[in-house]
């Protein structure tokens, strides 16, 4: 299912000006992961009293999450394995739409979310999150071939695709302002549910170019690279981590602690090689917790 909207025009080319855009957004965007009040989410000594903790995944981000015939694969789904045998209590995974993922962390549902989420004002004033395991910054695709694009200033006044309720959306005021930068516009926004759906469209036409953050725009270039090539850098540096609700402190440093074990053992190194072709040796190695954290480690 697919949803067209139209982002308002840019007012003011500063990054400040962006910057007030996006936390604009906050209400749209919060409606998305709920808002709820997170004092129902279970923090550790509950986890393990209870003898597991509840995690919520997706089935349609590759090569984060995606399904092999019947079975779950991908990214996290290693990481399940190397979390299960660190955990001295069960891990209990429940695939989700991702439209509905982070309402269902931040209502208490889940205790949390293991999937390829960026992080973002909006979401760090409801969740915290683990420290990152993958660079999100975000870039755009064309279709191979398509000599109407060869840079950003190309694609003024195009259609573009994006997931909805993704961090796509509220980090698009970064593109305008690069957009305007030479005189050029944003073009209409089509909102999507996945990704595979989105990546249909712009084989066949009906989007000009899709945007994504590096590691799922890797892999798929990966895959199809007679169909789909990647072209510049649309953001800033960002990040790719696990929320948690903010009543989970104790869990958060727990989970702190399991990815410190994988990076110091090379385990976390291995997993990124295989899964996003590279690894990112630079990436903070604490929890982000505030808006301003976040500004900090990006550079923003």
């Amino acid at each position: 299912m697919k949803q067209k909207v139209l982002l308002p025009a840019l007012i003011k080319t500063q990054a400040r000006a962006c910057q007030r855009f996006v936390t604009a957004t906050a209400v749209s965007i919060g409606v998305l992961v709920g808002m709820a009040l997170p004092a129902a989410a279970a923090d550790l000594p509950e986890i393990e009293s209870r003898g597991y903790l509840s995690v919520a995944t997706e089935d349609n981000y590759a090569p984060f999450n995606f399904m092999s015939g019947s079975d779950p694969d991908g990214f996290i789904k290693d990481i399940l394995i190397e979390l299960e045998e660190y955990a001295d209590f069960d891990v209990r995974q429940d695939i989700l739409p991702w439209t509905g993922l982070l309402a269902s962390v931040s209502s208490g549902q889940y205790d949390m979310a293991l999937t390829g989420a960026s992080v973002t004002d909006e979401r760090l004033r409801v969740f915290n999150f683990a420290p990152p395991f993958a660079s999100a910054q975000h870039f755009y695709i064309k279709r191979a071939g398509d000599d109407r694009i060869n840079s950003i200033e190309d694609l003024s006044g195009m259609t573009v695709g994006v997931q909805a309720g993704s961090a796509l959306l509220s980090r698009l005021p970064e593109l305008e302002v690069m957009l305007a930068e030479s005189g050029g516009t944003l073009g209409e926004v089509v909102e999507y549910e996945a990704y595979p759906e989105i990546y249909a469209d712009l084989a066949n036409g009906r989007v000009d170019y899709v945007i994504n953050s590096i590691v799922p725009v890797n892999d798929l270039i990966r895959e199809r690279p007679d169909v789909f090539e990647a072209g510049q850098a649309v953001s800033g540096p960002g990040f790719m981590a696990w929320p948690m609700p903010k009543s989970s402190p104790e869990l958060l440093a727990y989970i702190t602690e399991f990815l410190d074990h994988l990076r110091d053992s090379g385990r976390l190194a291995e997993l990124q090689e295989t899964w996003f072709g590279e690894s990112f040796d630079d990436l903070p190695t604490t929890p982000i917790t505030t808006v301003e954290e976040f500004h900090e480690m990006a550079g923003m």
